[in-house]
């Protein structure tokens, strides 16, 4: 692929203390875009001053938001050399939710010559303190100028990046969770298994409800029973009861098949845990809780990689799980792909994708 770059002609910014970085609050001198039209295909890759959008009002992502995005991390690690992890997943799961949006695919060899491209010419802003990473967002929507429901005929495709910080600001913590007895957040035959904006905003009313509360995250039930598991916030759950690490199944397409959820089921069967992957009710769960049979919870996802879950209310009690404190599973699964991430564990399994080397 011939991408172009369009060099800034202004001083670029000035970049952040890595301890002051947070999360999604800065943005690099520079992202990646391309066009697809029907006569052309992807095309015009270019890497230029990271800056606003300009848009027609009728343009159809803002009518009827066909679009998608991705997230994952370049991680620097402790000799300067920066990496990816997994980012063939990533975008397979990328062209998964561009098949269910309607949105031509990608080819996946571009979109990772994109992504590396745009963060080595951006190296200098990926962070060197234990735990921060340089966030990388690819997204794709709509830009026909009309309105009428139908799909777009042309399309953006952006990459924008951001040195993020520690998702944990004092430390792995538990966290308090509220199970939604209200709203749901997909049905199976939607988009629960596609990264869309959509999914998220349908979620924000449930965790507007949770932070109401004084609760951290929304523990979200299946659409059609309203009692079967699905996600925690925007993460996959994982419950220990019996020592069996148990997650909900992707098989009804209402969950989302994170990356890190993948990785934390092949560590753990890769080293000696029983995991199964199947319909879990909320019923079994407070159920185990009560007998003394749930040993822990966490949740699992890009950002914080692994969130312990410390306590769960259901509307009526209190669930107090492992005494409010992270287990020996979620900690493994923390300090080992975390590890890997940063180059402090061996990647026996071929997850870490190389994009330059320290200089």
């Amino acid at each position: 692929m011939n991408i172009r770059f369009e060099k800034a002609p202004y001083t670029l910014k000035v970049k952040p203390e890595d301890s002051k970085l947070g999360f999604g609050k800065y943005f690099t001198d520079y992202m990646f875009l391309m066009n697809y039209d029907p006569e052309q295909g992807w095309h015009d890759a270019r890497i230029v001053p990271y800056g606003p959008l300009s848009l027609d009002p009728s343009c159809t992502v803002f009518h009827y938001a066909q679009e998608m995005f991705e997230g994952l991390k370049a991680y620097r690690t402790a000799d300067g050399n920066i990496q990816l992890f997994r980012p063939m997943k990533n975008i397979e799961r990328m062209n998964n939710t561009n098949k269910r949006m309607c949105i031509p695919q990608v080819d996946p060899d571009d979109v990772l010559e994109a992504i590396k491209a745009l963060v080595k010419v951006e190296k200098d802003w990926v962070p060197h303190s234990e735990g921060t990473s340089l966030y990388i967002r690819p997204f794709i929507f709509s830009t026909d100028c009309h309105l009428g429901v139908h799909p777009s005929k042309t399309y953006l495709f952006c990459i924008i990046l951001s040195p993020v910080g520690s998702y944990y600001a004092n430390g792995i913590a538990p966290v308090k969770i509220v199970v939604e007895s209200e709203y749901v957040r997909a049905v199976r035959g939607g988009t629960g298994y596609a990264k869309v904006g959509g999914n998220y905003a349908a979620s924000l009313i449930g965790q507007e409800k949770a932070e109401a509360m004084g609760y951290a995250q929304v523990l979200w039930l299946d659409g059609i029973e309203h009692k079967y598991i699905d996600e925690v916030g925007a993460m996959n759950v994982f419950f220990v009861i019996d020592n069996e690490v148990i997650t909900p199944a992707l098989d009804a397409g209402n969950i989302l098949p994170g990356v890190t959820r993948d990785s934390c089921i092949t560590w753990l069967k890769n080293n000696g845990y029983k995991v199964t992957e199947r319909k879990l009710s909320i019923d079994e769960v407070l159920t185990a809780a009560k007998e003394g049979r749930l040993n822990e919870a966490f949740g699992s996802g890009t950002a914080a990689v692994i969130s312990p879950i410390g306590e769960l209310f259901d509307g009526v009690e209190h669930t107090i799980i492992n005494n409010g404190e992270i287990g020996k599973v979620a900690q493994a699964l923390y300090d080992n792909i975390t590890g890997i991430q940063w180059g402090r564990v061996a990647d026996t399994y071929g997850w870490v994708e190389p994009v330059c080397s320290a200089e």
